[in-house]
């Protein structure tokens, strides 16, 4: 089967994206780079604060941080080709580069979903157990619960990107898309393509419906608990613990239903592909955005360490004054 696949597989694809509207592309380029660069930016600020502030290292800012990371790694496994594409006549992309494309963007897609709802029963925990929060979250299961996240997600990408792998393509390289993704990959193929098709639904139904189901049925406890909640001041404060991560999963789950719930016409594929440029593009810029603007500890940490470097910066301008007056 290896054999038949590589024999009849493309040595590159070609991504056509947005090749059907050439005078958008100048501006998409300009948007997605600026967008990449904000991304990197602050969500390594966000690993690099979670780090370094200890009144940070919770259970919620060791999952903030995992979640930044994840947001680094997969906007870079897509937007750098992308731009490339868009910046060149040469739309293309080696088979191997696709290869790797949608296994990690398969790979964080579903840790993202698990992920998601870990957080989710992180919050859970935190208002309706506040009593028993630290004995429950405590390090060692914040870390198992992490490890499973991303080993889940690689376990799905592994099963699912390898099968479509080694799906024969004869010949076929033309994806009418701006990244490698897995169904697509899966429509080029010229053979029956029905195992790979059960797989991806049970994948989804795994690792997109259960996690979703679980953010729901802990918000669903959640809100019951602050419904009893008899002052506005705690009700308020139960709020702002939860609402950045509710923003969030709407972003992400809200990206993704529209996406795949759209009729199967051709202008609703251009549609997905907005969509598509909107979660790999944006979301990953906005989720940090969201948690540092309603956070008062992410503000306060980042005042704190500015300050110290603004300290230190001028002490040593200081001492470089006294040794020079000496």
């Amino acid at each position: 089967m290896m054999g038949i696949a590589n024999a009849s597989s493309p040595e590159v694809f070609v991504l056509l994206g947005f090749s059907a509207r050439p005078s958008l592309e100048p501006i998409l380029f300009i948007i997605a780079l600026g967008f990449y660069v904000v991304s990197i930016l602050d969500n390594g600020i966000i690993i690099l604060v979670s780090c370094i502030d200890v009144h940070l290292h919770t259970p919620m800012y060791f999952f903030l941080a995992n979640l930044s990371f994840l947001d680094i790694s997969f906007t870079t496994s897509i937007v750098p080709q992308f731009l490339v594409n868009l910046w060149g006549p040469q739309k293309t992309i080696s088979s191997v580069g696709c290869m790797v494309q949608f296994y990690i963007s398969h790979w964080l897609g579903a840790t993202e979903c698990v992920l998601l709802a870990v957080m989710s029963y992180d919050r859970y925990v935190a208002i309706c157990r506040p009593l028993h929060y630290t004995v429950i979250m405590h390090p060692q299961l914040c870390l198992s619960l992490a490890f499973a996240s991303w080993l889940g997600g690689l376990t799905t990408s592994i099963v699912g990107s390898t099968l479509t792998m080694l799906l024969p393509l004869c010949g076929n390289n033309r994806i009418d898309h701006f990244f490698c993704e897995m169904p697509l990959i899966m429509q080029l193929a010229c053979v029956d393509t029905s195992l790979n098709e059960v797989e991806m639904y049970v994948a989804s139904f795994i690792f997109v419906v259960l996690p979703l189901g679980l953010i729901l049925v802990s918000y669903g406890h959640i809100a019951w608990a602050v419904m009893k909640i008899r002052s506005a001041e705690g009700r308020r404060k139960a709020f702002n613990t939860c609402s950045s991560h509710v923003a969030v999963v709407i972003l992400f789950y809200g990206s993704i239903i529209f996406m795949y719930l759209q009729p199967a016409k051709s202008n609703s594929h251009e549609q997905g592909k907005f969509i598509a440029l909107f979660y790999t593009v944006v979301t990953p810029m906005l989720n940090p955005l969201i948690y540092t603007l309603r956070n008062k500890d992410v503000k306060k940490a980042l005042r704190h360490i500015a300050s110290e470097n603004c300290c230190g910066f001028a002490g040593s301008l200081g001492h470089i004054r006294d040794v020079s007056n000496l």
